[in-house]
């Protein structure tokens, strides 16, 4: 991940150098992300509140041609044209907002790197000598977080790194509110276990608010759902207890801002009050048809009785017609006249 984090740690690294405080710088770089993230975030939410429009014919589709396939293609794909809805909308911002997160977590994990800007081999044996100290827990995705808060609190046990070097771990402040953020938290009762609840609670409360606006949240498909993004909270607090602070905290940070930002996206690209309007537009679009379809068929009543009025018309001109040439005929040759019968004028 060390490329996907080289330009974050660059922000991260200045953000440092001009506040030196780590907690706070990680608190400006995760709204910093945010920022640039934002027109995904948009992009991401329209395609949200548009499926929520189609969804329910998408499903009456499904439904209709559940025995033919290729016919429910072809009408899924009607019915995205018409709505000038693309399925795999949501997907792209999804997909860059990844390797972004993967390069945050690089950032933070490995703080020597890249707010410190210390060269490999100089991480190298500290991470060595941390290693012989029995300091470092086995497969860490970092060991800098561990080597930091090492020579913070015994210096002498890495004095084969210089006293520079010893001096630049020890001006990397990763203290924030009384919190080591280099420290990995326990289920011991200290400051360091606010960090997973935090993580915790504030990624429910995004679930909750995420799932208020989600329409049909209490269908099959609903509930199947609502138990997936209820388990990613629980997740996070478990994954927060074996990973430094600096990470949970970042982790509760992007939440707390990702909730502000569902919250003012809700107010333009509302899913839920989107598909209640697409639904209440169907039902008129519908009655609309009906009616449409009601006058068609009358009109064509109409048009079938104005014909046969016609037809019948003609026909008593055409049998007058024939009487009177009969008539005619009856008087100048002496014949019996023969009444008009229908089969006559047929």
């Amino acid at each position: 991940m060390y490329f996907l984090g080289v330009p974050f740690g660059f922000v991260m690294r200045h953000i440092y150098q001009f506040i030196q405080n780590y907690g706070l710088s990680i608190v400006l770089f995760t709204l910093l992300v945010k920022l640039l993230m934002l027109p995904l975030a948009i992009k991401q939410q329209k395609s949200s509140a548009k499926m929520a429009v189609v969804q329910p014919q998408v499903l009456e589709i499904q439904k209709k041609y559940a025995n033919n396939q290729m016919k429910m293609n072809e009408e899924l794909q009607a019915l995205y044209v018409r709505e000038g809805f693309n399925p795999m909308g949501g997907c792209l911002p999804a997909l860059i907002q990844f390797p972004i997160i993967m390069g945050l977590y690089d950032v933070i994990y490995k703080p020597m790197t890249h707010i410190l800007s210390m060269g490999k081999d100089v991480i190298a044996q500290a991470t060595q000598t941390a290693l012989s100290l029995n300091l470092i827990p086995e497969r860490v995705y970092s060991a800098e977080p561990y080597i930091i808060s090492a020579v913070q609190s015994n210096p002498n046990a890495f004095e084969s790194l210089g006293p520079d070097v010893i001096s630049q771990i020890q001006g990397l402040d990763m203290n924030f509110l009384g919190i080591n953020l280099g420290a990995v938290p326990s289920f011991a009762f200290n400051l360091l276990i606010l960090i997973p609840l935090a993580s915790f609670l504030s990624s429910m409360l995004m679930t909750v608010i995420s799932m208020r606006n989600m329409p049909n949240a209490g269908g099959t498909g609903g509930a199947g759902m609502k138990a997936t993004m209820y388990m990613m909270p629980l997740l996070s607090g478990w994954i927060a207890f074996s990973v430094p602070a600096g990470v949970g905290m970042y982790w509760t940070i992007s939440n707390l801002l990702s909730i502000v930002q569902v919250l003012i996206l809700n107010k333009f690209y509302n899913p839920k009050e989107m598909a209640e309007k697409a639904r209440i537009e169907s039902e008129q679009r519908r009655e609309l048809e009906r009616e449409e379809r009601a006058k068609a068929k009358e009109l064509a009543k109409q048009g079938d009785a104005q014909a046969k009025a016609k037809a019948m018309n003609q026909k008593e001109l055409n049998r007058q017609k024939l009487a009177e040439a009969r008539r005619r005929d009856a008087e100048k040759y002496g014949e019996v006249y023969v009444e008009v019968t229908d089969k006559d004028v047929e």
